[in-house]
């Protein structure tokens, strides 16, 4: 404690029985300062994507995305992994099993079970003796709060999985009520040292990628990490990427596909076929970033395309850089997309670089100034 407050302490002490003038807030004040020599637990994540780490102990995670976009094969994959070692491009940190608790909102009874048995425990190693798992959509929004708080309290989960947060209140706009809802989430993790995974709903409008509802922008807010899912057609590929995070940038897009034995099969990135030296090989090219030589072959003006996504901005995120060249340009191979990063970094376009905390930053690269030489009339060349 500050020095101040123990002498005021001590001598709150001696007069032991009068009244005091050390208030409670004062005290909750103390125990709530942070100092640089104050020892506070170590971070802990739970699992690895790409072996970068993730799903940190005492926080919430989102895992967002439109209807049937893959956030339930997504969540299948994070409770399978609490038992197997590895699933798909998830790697559990720890030697020992984690303890899941799924709190089913959404579903009905049988489709709960049914991913579960034939989802779930076809891709463990174990018995599932570790799961806990509850299905309260019929029960009344009001009581499924507590029924939550009852379960996590009395489970004692590594990882508890909430499928639906939308349903834990009866308006998704009342903003009072999901600022309520997410502090109760965030004591909930920190109290009992677990990992809250909040899914939630985007907007239905297809250009609109931001969580549903009042209770969405509370939960980007308060959130450690963002994940998107994403459907991806013709090819019938789902897709996973973190948008936002507080820690560890994962840059890589995770891709899977459903087999025909209804389990999640990683795949390669999808491509766009089509010519390869003309721009309808690439139909959604925004063709105002493609340049064409007097053989008509093209290629993406790297530079333009990348000055114009960071604009007048000093630095931006990987996350952020990615977003607005995909915006700007139409490209949805994440591969492609790749590829462009990699021409801005070497050509010297961009410069990469990293935050005060480890994050990955990007800014645009002074260009040196063109030098020309004044040459008078009769000066040789």
């Amino acid at each position: 404690m500050n020095e101040n407050v123990m002498s005021q302490l001590d001598a709150e002490l001696e007069h032991a029985g009068e009244e005091t003038a050390l208030s409670p807030q004062m005290l909750l004040l103390e125990q709530l300062r942070i100092t640089p020599e104050k020892e506070l637990p170590k971070m802990e994540f739970l699992f690895q994507l790409y072996d970068k780490p993730c799903f940190p102990r005492r926080e919430l995670v989102a895992i967002t995305g439109k209807a049937k976009s893959g956030k339930t094969f997504v969540t299948s994959m994070l409770m399978a992994c609490c038992q197997s070692r590895d699933v798909l491009a998830f790697q559990r940190i720890g030697d020992d099993p984690l303890r899941l608790l799924w709190y089913d909102t959404e579903q009905s009874d049988e489709s709960t079970q049914d991913i579960l048995r034939n989802r779930v425990m076809r891709m463990v190693d174990g018995d599932g003796k570790l799961f806990d798992i509850f299905n309260v959509r019929g029960v009344a929004w009001k009581e499924r709060r507590n029924l939550l708080c009852e379960a996590v309290r009395r489970c004692k989960p590594d990882l508890v999985i909430v499928d639906g947060i939308r349903d834990l209140v009866n308006d998704i706009n009342d903003g009072v009520l999901a600022q309520e809802v997410m502090e109760e989430l965030m004591h909930l993790a920190t109290a009992h040292d677990c990992c809250i995974v909040c899914v939630l709903h985007q907007n239905k409008s297809g250009e609109d990628h931001n969580l549903r509802g009042w209770i969405g922008t509370e939960l980007m807010n308060k959130a450690f990490e963002v994940y998107s899912c994403e459907k991806l057609m013709p090819q019938r590929i789902f897709s996973l990427e973190q948008t936002l995070t507080r820690k560890y940038d994962i840059e890589r897009t995770m891709y899977f596909e459903v087999g025909d034995d209804g389990l999640p099969v990683s795949c390669g990135v999808p491509t766009d076929g089509g010519s390869k030296d003309k721009t309808d090989g690439y139909p959604q090219l925004n063709a105002d970033y493609i340049r064409h030589d007097e053989h008509d072959l093209w290629q993406v003006d790297v530079r333009r395309l990348f000055s114009d996504a960071i604009g007048g901005r000093q630095q931006v995120t990987g996350a952020e850089l990615r977003s607005e060249v995909c915006r700007l340009s139409n490209i949805r191979s994440w591969k492609f997309y790749n590829s462009l990063l990699e021409q801005a970094v070497n050509g010297e376009v961009i410069m990469k670089s990293y935050d005060h905390a480890s994050h990955v930053i990007y800014a645009l690269r002074p260009q040196a100034p063109v030098q020309t030489e004044l040459y008078q009339d009769g000066e040789p060349f």
